[in-house]
């Protein structure tokens, strides 16, 4: 299944405000296409639709009482007609229930070619799969169809989500082909926190932090290089980032002086070590490389 075509989804308080969209587009020439209206663009019309029987019957029932003489019970649901005609003339969420959502059909012809890039699971694709796709299919795909169905597909929620666990870029063959920059993976984390509804008690904003501060690790770079790569206008998506920084760098602060504290020890494993201090083998290990690859650079 590819990711259906319909309007945007409702936005929760968000974190942080939406990121530039072509962060975690494929470079593939294909403009930013506006998404084409949903099919349930009608449900305008559906409603006031609605609303019309409803006052109909609502006058039968009460030409049926004039007949009585004005005797019987007042229905529960008459409502004044401005109330009904306005109530009608807005969508609810809770009463769309147009059957199921469209998926545009070159999606759908695409998840058939290629249904490991985009089927049931989504990955990156690599930049140029735009033109990749014309040579493989010549004639098959109208350019402006292609363009609308790659901008829908790259701006989805499921492949921002894959994007931003910064896995590599894939060619047709579903082969990986290229790394994912840090740029585009983090601003498909704040896509991806800021489209988010929070659970009860969940704090998105630690999270989204925690994960920013997991791409910079994971990225290799400097503090002062990733910086420049990513940070990006909006006051409080570089407020978070620098909040990752500062959580980055006292535990970078950390795994140096238990480097330090090993090196000195004298301990012939990290086993051995980490039972002396009474701590997990698998965090030592890993602060200890961490402080050695912040220590490579130096001493190189």
């Amino acid at each position: 299944m590819t990711d259906p075509v319909i309007a945007p989804e409702p936005q929760n308080p968000a974190p942080v405000p939406a990121p530039h969209a072509s962060a975690a587009e494929p470079a593939n020439g294909a403009v930013a296409a506006p998404q084409p209206a949903s099919a349930d663009s009608g449900a305008v019309g559906t409603e006031a639709a609605d609303g019309t029987p409803a006052r109909a019957g609502q006058g039968a029932r009460r030409g049926g009482r004039n007949r009585r003489g004005g005797k019987g019970r007042q229905p529960a649901t008459a409502q004044p007609a401005g109330a009904i005609a306005e109530a009608g003339a807005v969508p609810q969420a809770p009463r769309q229930t147009g059957g199921p959502r469209r998926t545009h059909p070159v999606l759908e012809q695409l998840a058939g070619f290629y249904p490991h890039l985009f089927g049931a699971q989504f990955l990156p694709l690599k930049r140029g799969i735009f033109q990749d796709l014309q040579d493989a299919h010549p004639g098959a795909f109208e350019k402006e169809d292609l363009k609308a169905a790659l901008g829908i597909h790259t701006r989805s929620t499921r492949y921002l989500q894959v994007v931003a666990e910064g896995r590599q870029r894939h060619d047709l063959q579903g082969q990986a082909v290229e790394a994912m920059a840090p740029e585009h993976i983090h601003h498909a984390l704040l896509e991806v926190f800021r489209r988010k509804k929070p659970r009860d008690g969940e704090d998105l904003v630690a999270k989204l932090r925690r994960r920013i501060a997991q791409a910079y690790e994971t990225s290799g770079l400097t503090r002062e290089a990733y910086d420049a790569l990513v940070r990006g206008r909006d006051e409080r998506a570089n407020a978070l980032l620098d909040e990752a920084f500062a959580e980055v760098a006292e535990r970078d602060a950390k795994a140096e002086a238990l480097l330090r504290a090993y090196e000195a020890s004298g301990s012939t494993s990290v086993e051995q070590f980490a039972d002396m201090y009474g701590m997990e083998q698998r965090n030592v290990g890993q602060m200890l490389a961490r402080a050695r690859q912040l220590r490579g650079p130096a001493a190189a």
